[in-house]
């Protein structure tokens, strides 16, 4: 195993409010800032997926863009501007009809105020609760888990 010494230093992007606090951060890494900026999910049903994405999550679909000669089209959906927040690519190529998600991925994790609430708003609007609200197994950390039209998971966890 090969040791390394990497530092990491916090840079803030100038953002004044609590709320603005986490999601604007960026970081140092031998003199070069980076940020996590978005993570692509292939989708099979563009729509449905927004639908899930805006309404069921509350996400807002931030950009959207056809390329009609690679034959797909990328959405962008967020809790927030680009800019200063991580988001999700939604990438539907136009000829795949199914994916295999594999054992790889595991899920994506939205972190909220009452799970519990959130999984009954969740739940009112048509959205998949595949493990109901509770403590993690050996821990007291409050998630749940909802599933998107493709399979993907995604972790509700509590803020508190």
């Amino acid at each position: 195993m090969v040791e390394s010494s990497v530092t990491l230093s916090l840079i803030h992007t100038g953002h004044e409010k609590a709320s603005d606090y986490l999601s604007c951060f960026t970081f140092k890494y031998e003199g070069t800032q980076m940020r996590l900026l978005h993570t692509m999910l292939r989708v099979t049903d563009l729509e449905a997926s927004l639908r899930f994405y805006t309404e069921v999550l509350g996400m807002w679909l931030l950009r959207r863009k056809d390329y009609p000669e690679g034959r797909f089209t990328l959405a962008f959906v967020g809790y927030g501007e680009e800019e200063t927040h991580s988001v999700i690519e939604l990438t539907h190529n136009w000829d795949t009809n199914c994916y295999e998600q594999g054992n790889a991925f595991g899920h994506i994790a939205i972190g909220v105020d009452d799970v519990y609430a959130i999984c009954e708003q969740i739940r009112e609007k048509g959205g998949n609760i595949v493990r109901e609200p509770g403590p993690m197994k050996y821990g007291s950390t409050i998630l749940a888990f909802v599933e998107d039209p493709d399979g993907y998971k995604i972790e509700l966890l509590s803020r508190h």
